[in-house]
């Protein structure tokens, strides 16, 4: 019920069809239970004397049947109205929450997962309540009022029927019971599969460049094949539902058509007439009918039941990050501290992705970040803009700390321009103005001068009006991180951080690009993460990072002068430079 409560919130606007679903489907079932009662009655005029009376039973029932059939139009319009309007507000409120998720949330859930609910799962959802609202209705109502006008023709023959039908209820719920547990290992294959799928379209150029395609479709094959084997399975289980019921059905039928043809001649029609065991088999055949119905409902809901708690699931994941109550909304400058942090991903986790950081970078200053892969240098900028929280210690930005603002406005202020830049499907103004939507065209253009983007950009065919791909397939790797440090720096950040985002440019140009940031933006901290010390050794303030600690700290002539692992990397690139001069 819980499930049940989470995903009604999203039928809003749609209230009045699911209501409207079930009452037309009320009168098309009613309407349907009359007819053969009227049936009866027309049987048992037919004496050879009259024709008026087979024709008013006859016309009555030409209206009814006309009347039911337009209320089980306006119940099947109604219901698809609902269930499409029910995916679309699932898919609008799943995709709200996953952007109010933080790291962390998303991290659980993974990226597969969370392309598979908003997809394959709604599209579950949306089938399955299309059934329930109309369909599920329509079974026990016909099931109800059969098994009525049965015991109102007659009680001792309507017995079979009631029998009968626990018996096949408990079927069905055995089986449930058996392949509820194989649908939910299907799904986290799907996610599984849709991994491979996203990982293999993204790193497509990897592949094919180590010509890899024949193993990665094996990788494929293999997955989809699992996927495919336990289908088969639950399905070939779900298939025994049909002739189960076909077989109890049948059985009652034959039942009620031997025990009533009895009845018929030995009491000479007087307790049971031709016309009613005619309504009676007409009954029976609704029951079967309507049975049918439900076993193929059955498999609908087995498969939407695990995608229905999937979807809920994220829907009342309550982010772990929030902003506080009444959280400030001005910084008051860029000045960064870390005082005693240390932080885990998880509470799960074997140790500390950082240990015992404290540091302080003054406002307008620039620090350099460098250290091995693995040494947490990304991990220590996300906690600045509290994409994290920190698991002991304090981070502030303009002597406040971080958990203190309201996240919005806080993110608003520290702009991150990462090594692994994304530029999304549309114009180059259109990207950049993710910085600031209100920008000017004279405001676009000084960020990408400040960026050293302006020059490559006017050489594309239409300039900044040139569309760009997903994901800026249609540009190299130095001009994407260009543009999105241009975008950055829109945002007139007090805090930018660059990790790593220079490194397929050239010197050259990251030289320009670090001075263009010093004269433009003199009061903007900038803290950059490098792998090449050409691009930190100008900084304010350097720290090597080991293995989530400071190892070192210091200008780049203090660092020199101590002879430890930043003169190392130093002079290991300085050797690898005369190398390839030479």
């Amino acid at each position: 019920m819980t499930i049940v409560r989470t995903l009604a919130r999203s039928v809003r606007e749609y209230r009045r069809a699911s209501l409207m679903a079930p009452l037309y489907m009320v009168g098309e079932v009613v309407l349907e239970c009359l007819l053969p009662f009227l049936m009866a009655a027309l049987i048992d005029t037919l004496t050879g004397q009259s024709m008026g009376p087979v024709l008013r039973i006859g016309l009555l029932l030409v209206l009814m049947a006309m009347a039911s059939l337009a209320c089980g139009t306006l119940s099947a319009v109604r219901a698809a109205t609902a269930s499409a309007g029910l995916a679309r507000n699932l898919r609008e409120d799943l995709f709200a929450r996953v952007q109010e998720l933080s790291f962390a949330d998303i991290d659980h859930f993974s990226t597969s997962s969370l392309v598979t609910r908003m997809t394959t799962d709604i599209t579950n959802v949306q089938m399955a309540y299309q059934m329930i609202i109309r369909v599920a209705v329509r079974v026990p109502l016909m099931v109800l009022f059969s098994v009525v006008m049965t015991l109102t023709i007659n009680a001792r023959l309507a017995l079979i029927f009631l029998i009968m039908l626990p018996l096949l209820g408990g079927a069905l719920i055995g089986l449930a019971a058996y392949v509820f547990p194989i649908f939910r290992r299907i799904f986290k294959k799907y996610d599984a599969l849709n991994n491979s799928v996203q990982e293999n379209v993204s790193a497509i150029r990897v592949v094919k460049s180590f010509v890899t395609e024949e193993h990665e479709k094996t990788r494929f094959r293999a997955a989809s094949q699992e996927v495919r084997a336990d289908f088969t399975y639950a399905e070939k289980v779900l298939a025994l539902n049909n002739p189960v019921m076909i077989l109890f059905i049948y059985v009652a039928l034959m039942l009620v058509n031997y025990l009533g043809a009895s009845v018929v001649v030995s009491s000479g029609a007087t307790e049971l007439t031709t016309g009613e065991l005619s309504s009676l088999m007409t009954y029976g055949v609704q029951i079967l009918a309507s049975m049918m119905m439900l076993a193929f409902i059955f498999v609908m809901v087995s498969m939407s039941a695990e995608s229905a708690t999937r979807i809920a699931e994220v829907l009342d994941r309550a982010p772990s990050l929030t902003s506080p109550t009444g959280g400030l909304t001005q910084v008051a400058d860029g000045e960064v501290r870390f005082e005693g942090v240390s932080f885990r991903y998880s509470e799960d986790a074997e140790s500390d992705a950082l240990s015992g950081i404290d540091l302080t970078v003054p406002a307008g200053s620039t620090l350099g970040v460098v250290g091995g892969t693995g040494s947490a240098k990304t991990t220590l900028i996300q906690l600045i803009s509290r994409l994290y929280d920190v698991t002991e210690g304090r981070v502030s930005v303009g002597g406040v700390d971080v958990r203190d603002y309201d996240l919005e406005a806080l993110r608003d202020q520290v702009a991150v321009v990462l090594q692994k830049n994304v530029l999304f499907a549309g114009t180059v103004k259109e990207n950049l103005r993710w910085g600031d939507p209100g920008a000017t065209d004279d405001e676009l253009v000084r960020a990408c001068r400040l960026a050293q983007a302006d020059e490559f950009v006017r050489q594309l065919p239409d300039g900044y009006d040139t569309r760009t791909e997903q994901g800026g397939t249609n540009v190299s790797g130095g001009q994407k991180q260009r543009l999105c440090l241009a975008r950055a720096l829109l945002k007139r950040p007090k805090v930018l951080i660059l990790d790593d985002s220079t490194s397929a440019v050239d010197t050259r140009t990251d030289a320009l690009i670090r001075r263009a940031l010093s004269e433009e933006a003199p009061e903007t901290t900038t803290i950059i993460i490098a792998q090449r010390l050409a691009s930190v050794e100008h900084a304010d303030h350097i720290i090597v990072l080991d293995d989530g600690r400071v190892l070192e700290q210091g200008t780049h002539d203090e660092l020199m002068a101590l002879g430890g692992e930043y003169q190392q990397i130093y002079a290991s690139q300085n050797r690898s430079d005369d190398e390839e001069a030479a």
